[in-house]
């Protein structure tokens, strides 16, 4: 991880004058594609691989359960990367600090694909993994965050829910490459080869991936809204975590609940559905992989579409829209992978992804909207991350377990519903946030487009 504060002020900045939206949604969304490939490969790779070469048992569940603990341990360390990226973004920028995640994030992932297996390395192998895993957690606590607010900030106010959604679609873009590769290499591999060496290429693979995000992300400039606070009226924080925690203890919990459903429906659709289809509906790896390979592409493309509803009907009548379709999906969702059919496989993802894609789209906004400039970057990922924790990082975890002891898709399906339940709660207690002005001190505030000065004066 980071050996103390970086020294940011060395990484150059390109081109100082405002960027075109366009080529910072581009840089947002090439970087978060890029980041969130390492960090869903390692959870497919848990699901198929990792099981078998890092975590062998003799019961099949057992070692996959120990492959996805290693898989949880990522999202621990995400709130921290919030944290500390969050703190250094709030006080010198969103920029640089995206440049250092994406570098921590490629270099993790390279050497995983470089290490040595149990079979090779004893117990010493499954550390080195564990500890690959973490650096990989802390770099992403910390992309989320810079990516979107840097598309928030520098957007048209009336169309930012369109806009910021975009770095959300390079999770499914990510995750659509990920599994994308892994089917390419199941199908002209043999299982022997595959296991063998051929897994290690998706990770080799995101050195090159990091050089592109790289260069595209020097290409852009700081974000204007914040260069606006720093020349302006709000005081530099000295700890922007406690200025969150002081000011907007509310919004970091309605952001916590509004994940929920959010992250525990997508890990249960993407990653645990790999080990369910492929065991208890007895599914070839292969077609399982497929059938995500498809509702990602179905969930890339739709996320935007989610977006742009938010900025017509506002953020909290399209993530309910979200919140509630997952939660009953869930009860379809199994007994169509349970079928062995690949066309209702597919269906039963790609409709779920549907759903989730209306939480998911007008998230970026909604969560940048619900805190000022200065303590913006701290307050999203620390809301955003610590959900992560115990929505995502638990929800493979208690999915296997519940199937281990229950041997039914039907109580993983009411885990589903009732995170759904509470994020209804949450998204429900909030405020409406889309007519919120980001430029101003406090963005609870002033409507959308109203100066600094009308929004404190309207305070």
């Amino acid at each position: 991880m980071l050996a103390g504060p970086p020294n940011l002020e060395e990484f150059p900045v390109a081109n100082e004058t405002r960027t075109s939206i366009g080529k910072v949604v581009g840089a947002s969304l090439i970087g978060t594609t890029v980041e969130w490939y390492d960090f869903f490969l390692y959870g497919s790779a848990a699901a198929l691989v990792f099981n078998k070469l890092f975590f062998p048992a003799e019961n099949a569940l057992t070692g996959t359960l120990l492959a996805f603990l290693t898989y949880a341990v990522g999202f621990l360390a995400r709130p921290l990367g919030g944290l500390v990226f969050g703190h250094y973004g709030d006080r010198l920028g969103r920029k640089r600090l995206l440049v250092v995640s994406l570098l921590m994030m490629g270099g993790a992932t390279v050497l995983i694909g470089c290490l040595p297996t149990y079979a090779t390395l004893g117990a010493a192998a499954p550390l080195l993994l564990t500890a690959l895993r973490l650096v990989q957690g802390f770099a992403l606590g910390g992309e989320w965050g810079g990516a979107v607010l840097l598309v928030s900030e520098h957007g048209d106010p009336a169309r930012r829910g369109l806009w910021a959604s975009w770095p959300q679609a390079g999770a499914p873009g990510g995750n659509l490459l990920a599994t994308a590769v892994l089917a390419l290499l199941a199908a002209i591999q043999s299982d022997e080869t595959f296991l063998a060496w051929g897994w290690r290429i998706p990770f080799l693979l995101s050195g090159l991936l990091v050089l592109v995000g790289l260069w595209i992300r020097l290409t852009v400039s700081e974000s204007p809204v914040f260069k606006q606070a720093l020349a302006g009226q709000a005081p530099e924080p000295r700890a922007p975590i406690l200025d969150v925690l002081r000011h907007h203890p509310r919004d970091v919990l309605v952001a916590i609940g509004a994940r929920l459903a959010e992250n525990v429906s997508y890990y249960v659709i993407t990653a645990f559905v790999l080990v369910y289809a492929t065991t208890a509906a007895d599914m070839p790896k292969q077609t399982a992989l497929n059938a995500v390979l498809i509702g990602s592409a179905i969930h890339f493309v739709t996320i935007p579409m989610w977006g742009a509803l938010s900025d017509r009907l506002g953020r909290r009548p399209v993530y309910l829209i979200g919140a509630v379709g997952v939660g009953l999906w869930a009860f379809a969702f199994f007994p169509l992978v349970d079928s062995g059919s690949f066309a209702l496989a597919t269906i039963a993802v790609a409709v779920g992804l549907l759903f989730h894609g209306a939480m998911y789209g007008p998230q970026a906004a909604f969560f940048s909207e619900l805190f000022a400039t200065r303590m913006r970057y701290s307050g999203v990922s620390v809301g955003y991350q610590l959900a992560s924790v115990v929505a995502g990082a638990l929800a493979p975890i208690i999915a296997v377990a519940l199937l281990q002891e229950y041997d039914s898709g039907l109580p993983i399906a009411l885990y589903v519903a009732g995170s759904a339940v509470l994020t209804v709660i949450a998204v429900v207690a909030a405020k409406e946030t889309r007519d919120r002005d980001l430029t101003a001190i406090e963005p609870t505030s002033g409507p959308r487009g109203a100066s600094t000065a009308d929004a404190a004066q309207e305070a």
